[in-house]
């Protein structure tokens, strides 16, 4: 099924037929589109016309509400410019049955609000139309199919002025017919046989066109045209001239479209996010979520780092309890501190158990980084991102280094930073000093690093 949606809210779409009969909705040939002013004066303009013809048909709405000609024109104003360029305005009428099916899907409990109608078109009498049978049915025999269409013509046309397209469409199929021989009266029965027009109307929605087609298609019905709008509070106004069911009857399919409807509904149908086909067996109601997505786990801890992958570079630094040093996990330039074995008991494997929970929860610009760390015993090691701009105190005290006040600023900021997001996290570092404030090579960032990673 082919479908074109325009850029005016939903738009009026073309929809082709299972068969691929389908017409071709396009009221620009009768009506262009024009700009935004002209829209609005055309829109201006269909509005007085239908008005006129409700009043001078005494139409009970038109003269039973003061405010019927405000309601009407918001009505109109609701619903894109598109709506007023392609209703009839032969059948003002249908107007009024758009504007009650509009108000009825207010109350959610009517929702999906769904109208079935009969539909009849018949090939235009027009004289182009004319003579384009004048090589199949001449004088008499031409005169009398003419006037036979127009008796079999019982019931009202679509609502839309595109129905000019399934004139032609039926006009072109019957040409087809009396050249292969079947009699007037056989082409006549044929395609004035009435179609069915049926109109929904609900709260908008994303894929609500598609869902809608899907319906149709369940139920057998081939879209012979489709125009669908969005007002401008929410709502939609979606229009299908089908063919396809058997019976010249409305309730039976009405009660069947209901029907499927709800059974759809049961499986999420017209919900915000829908899955796919393939996985609507599946869906899973709400109340029945968890209260988190489960991730798959292969037991490994991830944070585990094999000390075989490990390459030991230069000695920074060495301290009382471990010592420090540069080099590589995987590519990536790493400080690794290791725990001297000599030195390690239970209370300092309790110690670096704890440092390791605190410092893989750890997320922070202005906190070193946190890659992981070696468990098993004697190589107990953590490993972190390597600052290669040293200690603020091997800068200031070593290198006789000195801070300009925007690079001081600098690192004062980011030093209280990274503390405040310590505290919220209910981390007090109880060490900060210029030896665990680490820099990059620009000097520029200076970031908050746990006590212990720094030889004491």
């Amino acid at each position: 099924m082919a479908m074109d949606d325009s850029a005016d809210s939903c738009g009026s779409s073309r929809a082709a037929s299972a068969s691929g009969t389908a017409s071709v909705a396009d009221s620009s040939s009768t009506n262009p589109r024009v700009g935004g002013k002209m829209q609005q004066r055309y829109k201006l303009d269909v509005y007085n016309e239908v008005l006129r013809r409700l009043k001078d048909s005494r139409h009970p709405d038109a003269l039973s509400s003061p405010s019927f000609d405000d309601d009407l024109w918001s009505h109109f104003n609701r619903l894109p410019a598109r709506y007023a360029i392609d209703v009839n305005v032969d059948r003002a009428e249908d107007v009024l049955t758009h504007k009650r099916l509009l108000e009825l899907a207010h109350d959610p409990a009517n929702r999906p609000v769904v109208a079935v109608r009969l539909v009849q078109v018949s090939p235009l009498c027009d004289g182009n139309h004319v003579d384009s049978f004048d090589s199949n049915m001449q004088g008499e025999d031409g005169d009398h199919y003419l006037s036979q269409l127009a008796k079999q013509s019982i019931h009202p046309p679509p609502a839309f002025g595109s129905s000019p397209n399934l004139e032609s469409l039926a006009l072109e199929a019957s040409k087809v017919h009396v050249q292969d021989g079947d009699s007037v009266a056989d082409t006549i029965q044929h395609f004035t046989r009435p179609m069915h027009e049926i109109t929904f109307s609900t709260d908008d929605k994303p894929k609500l066109l598609s869902q809608l087609t899907s319906l149709l298609a369940e139920v057998g019905l081939n879209i012979q045209e489709a125009h669908a709008f969005s007002t401008n509070d929410g709502y939609s106004l979606d229009v299908f001239v089908v063919d396809g069911w058997p019976y010249e009857e409305t309730e039976q399919l009405r009660s069947v479209l209901l029907k499927n409807i709800q059974k759809i509904e049961k499986q999420a149908w017209l919900k915000p996010c829908q899955l796919s086909p393939k996985m609507e067996n599946e869906q899973i109601s709400e109340e029945a979520l968890p209260a988190h997505v489960h991730i798959p786990t292969d037991g490994t801890d991830v944070w585990e780092i094999d000390f075989r992958l490990l390459k030991f570079e230069t000695k920074v630094a060495s301290g009382s309890y471990g010592d420090l040093y540069r080099g590589t996990y995987c590519s990536q330039e790493v400080a690794i501190k290791v725990l001297k074995p000599d030195r390690v008991n239970v209370d300092m494997q309790r110690e670096f158990a704890q440092e390791v929970y605190i410092m893989r929860k750890v997320r922070h610009r202005n906190v070193v980084q946190f890659i992981g760390a070696c468990t098993r015993p004697p190589s107990l090691c953590i490993v972190t991102e390597f600052m290669s701009g040293g200690s603020v105190y091997d800068f200031l005290h070593k290198q006789r280094g000195v801070f300009k006040l925007p690079a001081l600023l600098r690192v004062a900021i980011d030093i209280s930073k990274g503390m405040n997001y310590l505290h919220q996290n209910n981390i007090i570092h109880r060490d900060l000093k210029a030896a665990n404030l680490l820099m990059d090579e620009n000097e520029a960032n200076c970031q908050g690093w746990r006590f212990w990673c720094c030889p004491c």
